[in-house]
């Protein structure tokens, strides 16, 4: 079985993946994943025909956005997983269809493909169709009109992944679910032109904002508003439990399964700025962040006597090393690893198997190490805004710098850790995502006791830094182009794809983004988004900065 992807940044020849997923999805899973997106664009299709008549499912609405989710790149790798989601995804779509027509909606005539499909009785059978159903599947199209397709497909995922972190957190929103339903039935009909496209895509931005501040309140009302603060960098001795991923609730509840137990608590990855939160910082066996960015799991988890909790994307194939030690959660899934269940009846999840595996490892020898800072949220920033526009206009700042976005093992990332070293020094570095990593230890000072690095967050406090640079803007009484601000982005994966789309639908022009192009924008559309918003590859570190330091504000 052969197989074709290319929604992440290191697909193969920068073409797709034809043979065996980059990331370590096999054929196998990328058809079944396929055939899941397939059978989520016909449930779209009746979900939207109710949107318009006011009724909603909850159970509809949810699984559309964990369904989506389970296919971003490094969450699922488990073809039994996902054939269980295509088989609940059958009873999904027959329970929209069924709300459509007591809601008395219209069924036209014309039913798309995706909302007449039924599963296969077996996994045979499912492979057997996902071949019909695949990213260049189906008779051939206009290239530019399946890039614009592509495009807002992955934008989707993006938005689904915030989603799905937001209504854990009780945080849920009839507009966001009500876009997708629209959005997937767009694409299951197939029927629009590169303009309604266009359109759709930046719609998919502004939702995705939308989504991202509904996390964002998620976190602050349950984990309280972020503040700077210190992350030690070294090991404390005795058992430990290194989080990765991005889901705060896991962490605080392994926080208090653990509280008392001897066992300390690491972040790993894009947990690192959960240390900013003051309901988690207080737990004092959180005591700080192991290694690196998500790249670099395989080698550093296997010189860490630790057990490993992946909650969300950024799982690579576990090595034999540490397979035994390593668990899953929520979405996430890998053959052959420990999953530890979602939640029931309201309950925390039970971290009792990931503890006393911790126990039994023994953990760290006390190893000193370093402190950096994260915690500057926009409130944080905000909170001291006057000294900011004070330094603008006094020239202590001359310019903002936003390097973020998703780390990966690519080369020509290290083109990020070169732009940060040479930001010159009266300039500050805002940055967010596991990025970061690339120079989130550099001895960068600070312009009037303002700090020349500012941390903000995960991939989704994305949000802080628009509310800083609208913020700005207000102060300044001008756009946010119009700000002495560029930004320097990294992507990897379908929710950094979201985030590009909110920073088009919010007009904001001359970004670069690398190390390269999404192999799924062609040149057309390249060429559109060049000359609406100015967007261009990344080039050498330098030039790219000398640019930036020309740019008329």
């Amino acid at each position: 079985m052969n197989m074709f992807c290319y929604q992440c940044e290191q697909t193969a020849k920068g073409t797709g993946c034809t043979v065996q997923g980059v990331c370590g999805k096999d054929p196998e899973t990328a058809a079944l994943q396929d055939l899941l997106v397939h059978a989520v664009k016909g449930i779209g299709w009746y979900a939207d025909l109710s949107s318009r008549n006011a009724a909603r499912d909850q159970a509809v609405d949810l699984f559309v956005t964990r369904a989506l989710f389970a296919t971003i790149t490094n969450v699922d790798f488990d073809p039994a997983r996902i054939e269980e989601l295509i088989r609940e995804a059958a009873a999904i779509k027959s329970r929209a269809r069924e709300l459509a027509q007591k809601a008395g909606a219209s069924i036209p005539a014309k039913i798309p493909e995706a909302a007449r499909w039924e599963p296969a009785g077996t996994r045979e059978g499912l492979l057997e169709q996902a071949l019909k159903v695949g990213p260049m599947a189906g008779p051939k199209t206009n290239e530019d009109i399946r890039s614009l397709e592509h495009l807002l497909l992955f934008g989707m995922k993006g938005v689904s992944a915030y989603a799905d972190h937001a209504h854990i957190l009780g945080k849920d929103s009839p507009e966001i679910y009500g876009f997708l339903h629209k959005a997937l039935a767009a694409l299951a009909e197939g029927e629009l032109g590169a303009d309604a496209l266009l359109t759709l895509n930046m719609e998919c931005g502004k939702i995705n904002i939308a989504t991202m501040e509904l996390l964002s309140e998620g976190h602050r009302q349950r984990f309280g508003i972020p503040e700077p603060s210190p992350v030690f960098l070294g090991m404390r001795k005795g058992p430990a439990i290194i989080v990765s991923g991005h889901d705060l609730l896991d962490l605080k509840e392994l926080l208090e399964q653990t509280e008392g137990t001897g066992v300390n608590v690491y972040t790993h990855g894009e947990m690192l700025p959960a240390h900013g939160y003051p309901g988690l910082r207080k737990h004092t066996h959180l005591v700080g962040n192991f290694g690196t960015a998500w790249q670099n799991q395989q080698q550093e988890f296997a010189a860490a006597p630790a057990a490993i909790l992946m909650t969300t994307n950024c799982i690579q194939r576990p090595a034999n090393s540490y397979k035994d030690r390593i668990f899953t959660t929520g979405l996430v899934a890998w053959p052959g690893v420990a999953h530890i269940p979602d939640r029931k009846a309201g309950a925390p999840k039970d971290f009792s198997p990931l503890v006393k595996k911790a126990k039994e490892l023994g953990g760290f020898a006390e190893k000193p190490g370093k402190t950096i800072t994260v915690g500057f949220g926009h409130e944080a920033v905000l909170g001291v805004a006057e000294k900011v526009i004070a330094a603008v206009k006094s020239g202590a700042i001359r310019r903002f710098f936003l390097i973020g976005g998703c780390d990966g093992a690519k080369p020509g990332r290290n083109y990020y850790t070169r732009f940060a070293e040479l930001v010159p020094r009266d300039c500050v570095i805002l940055t967010l995502a596991c990025g970061k990593y690339r120079f989130n230890t550099l001895d960068a000072g600070a312009i009037g006791g303002i700090p020349r690095l500012l941390d903000v967050g995960q991939c989704n406090d994305a949000y802080s830094a628009i509310r800083i640079a609208q913020a700005l803007a207000g102060a300044f009484g001008c756009g946010v182009n119009d700000l002495p601000l560029s930004f320097i982005l990294s992507w990897y994966e379908q929710k950094a794809v979201a985030i590009l789309l909110s920073l088009l639908y919010l007009g904001i022009k001359n970004m670069r983004l690398g190390p390269s192009l999404p192999s799924f924008v062609t040149p057309g559309i390249l060429t559109v988004l060049a000359d609406k918003f100015g967007i261009k590859p990344i080039g050498a570190p330098e030039q790219d900065l000398k640019d930036s330091l020309k740019l008329k504000v």
